[in-house]
């Protein structure tokens, strides 16, 4: 289920109080209409709006947090691939298949890494170094170097790549989202009671009626910015995928 499909039914389950509250409130005794009643409601739904707001207050800062660290960790590879490339110019000739092999290996780890971050609802599965890695990590270690200088770059180089590739396994090791789903559960549920209790004393009429719904419709919305920001590889503000795949130049023949 994507988040819009989700977003969705949050406001269908919150607006839906509303509706509860119209179709509770004919069944009501007057003996339940009183104000020492209506003051007891209200102060109940403030205690709960106030822990509706600490509980979506945290769940955005959450999925802020994860965004910005997934973000960021997409760059840090990014530039441990470019300032590898520029290592390995730096080195010379002998390290030109090098260079070839890593552009061979840029295309199939964007890929994995983005799928990782779509498929992560299945079921774990243990990490496993592409091929094209493998490959470039050997033919790096391999390199002869015939200075102090690509002794120096060498070594370098290899730094680099063992950085590059903890920042890849930190990526595959946060897949998925960082928002519980029993959070977004209980706080639906919160949000809906205090719906109910909107229309459960007042009359409905078209005001009442389109404000609720402009107010289901801006918790919907929230729901919806947690959870797209909580998937940034997937939805509309989804991380894309071309800053790593186009970080390096194709090499001159």
């Amino acid at each position: 289920m994507n988040d819009l499909l989700i977003s969705l039914l949050v406001f269908a389950v919150i607006f839906g109080g509303a509706l509860a509250g119209m179709a509770i409130r004919p069944l009501l005794a007057e003996s339940h209409l009183q104000p020492d009643s209506k003051d007891v409601v209200k102060m109940a739904t403030g205690l709960i709006g106030t822990l509706a707001a600490l509980v979506l207050g945290l769940l955005i800062a959450s999925a802020k947090s994860s965004f910005d660290q997934k973000t960021t960790q997409v760059r840090q590879l990014t530039a441990s691939v470019i300032l590898l490339d520029n290592l390995l110019a730096q080195y010379g000739p002998d390290a030109k298949p090098v260079r070839i092999r890593l552009r061979q290996a840029v295309q199939p780890a964007a890929d994995r890494i983005w799928n990782e971050q779509k498929a992560s609802l299945g079921r774990p599965v243990p990490f496993e170094s592409s091929a094209q890695s493998s490959t470039f990590e050997t033919e790096l270690e391999r390199l002869s170097p015939g200075n102090d200088t690509q002794r120096a770059l060498q070594s370098r180089a290899v730094a680099t790549f063992a950085e590059g590739a903890q920042t890849r396994l930190l990526l595959f090791a946060q897949a998925g989202g960082s928002i519980p789903a029993p959070f977004l559960i209980i706080l639906v549920f919160w949000l809906s009671a205090i719906f109910v209790s909107f229309t459960l004393f007042a009359k409905a009429n078209p005001v009442v009626m389109a404000s609720l719904l402009v107010c289901a419709v801006s918790f919907a919305g929230a729901i919806f910015l947690v959870l797209e920001l909580d998937n940034p590889f997937t939805g509309l503000m989804g991380i894309s995928s071309a800053t790593l795949r186009d970080a390096l130049a194709p090499l001159n023949p």
